[in-house]
């Protein structure tokens, strides 16, 4: 099993049945919809979202096909594409994780949206370096996006370094960052990297080199990445030249250009309906912007949508509970909505 079906399995068992398998396409897509960014959160899959942007429909089906006829899930009765994980499947999962675990600092809510920039800042910026330290302007560089090489060249004159000792800050600011770390293999990254004399491998070649499957390898990298954004970060004062890669990059999710119309009208004090009339959309599509806002606006208070004692009693049941199947909450507080327990869920991390 590749590391891509594993963390399929593990999605499907996560959702209990509760979204299709297209929920999974979308999410390992990173497809920014309110619904996708609701169910990431909902069902505790933000590190999977957005990490394999070249994920196919055929792929996805094929393993589906493939799993089904192995026992490890079983259709949801009267649900088309929703599935059950068997206790076939849970056992498959368990055998891989302890096998290989799911690397440590993946987490593409937090980080997927930054990581290609700062991988392609890093790459020519350790080019750039390479090549002054062996004084070569004979090179053509490896990126050629205009933005990155203006940051570059606006980093080089912010450096506090002269240029004869970069080489040397630079790859003791790279040592510092990655060799202190037993959960990341450094050389996913450095294989990858072109200096003096030196072209980096592809995505498939290093796969091919560390003797890996190419999801496998390509899951470890971005592990790497989304490591030394956090450490840097954590660090600024330590990484002078490694938290210049972070500059003017995106910390926090935007949100969607609908969600956020709505949320420019429920500043004016707009009702849901209201909204709907207006913008000539569902309540239920309202609805879904604000659990969206709820989700990613610290300060967004929920209380003109659900009574007090309400989300207090919602809490309770989903803290007893050993799921957060919104039917079965509701069960056990049938005077709220659907909509009213939602929005509470999504708040939940704050409490």
């Amino acid at each position: 099993m590749v590391i891509l079906e594993k963390i399929i399995l593990l999605c499907l068992l996560k959702l209990n049945g509760e979204r299709t398998i297209y929920s999974i396409y979308h999410l390992l897509k990173g497809k920014k919809s309110s619904q996708t960014i609701q169910d990431i959160h909902l069902f505790s899959l933000t590190k999977y979202f957005g990490l394999y942007s070249a994920l196919t429909r055929e792929f996805l089906d094929d393993f589906i096909d493939s799993a089904l006829k192995k026992g490890w899930i079983t259709p949801c009765p009267n649900q088309q594409h929703h599935f059950f994980v068997t206790a076939s499947g849970n056992l498959v999962i368990e055998h891989h994780l302890q096998q290989k675990p799911i690397p440590k600092f993946v987490d593409g809510w937090k980080y997927q949206q930054r990581t290609l920039l700062v991988w392609t800042r890093l790459s020519l910026l350790v080019q750039v370096v390479s090549n002054l330290v062996y004084q070569n302007s004979g090179y053509i560089p490896i990126q050629k996006n205009k933005e990155v090489h203006h940051w570059l060249k606006q980093s080089l004159e912010k450096y506090r370094v002269p240029r004869t000792m970069l080489g040397e800050k630079l790859f003791s600011e790279l040592v510092a960052c990655l060799e202190g770390e037993k959960d990341i293999n450094p050389s996913v990254l450095v294989y990858r990297l072109t200096g003096h004399d030196r072209i980096g491998l592809t995505s498939s070649q290093a796969a091919q080199e560390m003797i890996m499957h190419v999801d496998e390898y390509e899951l470890d990298f971005l592990n790497v990445l989304h490591y030394m954004i956090q450490a840097v970060e954590n660090n600024p004062d330590r990484f002078e030249i490694l938290t210049s890669l972070l500059s003017g990059t995106n910390h926090s999710y935007t949100l969607t250009n609908s969600t956020q119309r709505t949320f420019e009208l429920l500043k004016k004090a707009y009702t849901i309906d209201e909204i709907a009339a207006m913008r000539n959309l569902k309540t239920s599509t309202v609805e879904d912007h604000i659990v969206e806002i709820a989700l990613n606006v610290t300060d967004f208070s929920i209380d003109d949508f659900v009574n007090p004692e309400i989300q207090d009693s919602i809490l309770k049941t989903a803290r007893v509970l050993p799921t957060r199947q919104l039917k079965l909450i509701r069960e056990n507080v049938n005077i709220a909505s659907y909509f009213e327990i939602r929005l509470v869920m999504a708040k939940i991390g704050e409490r």
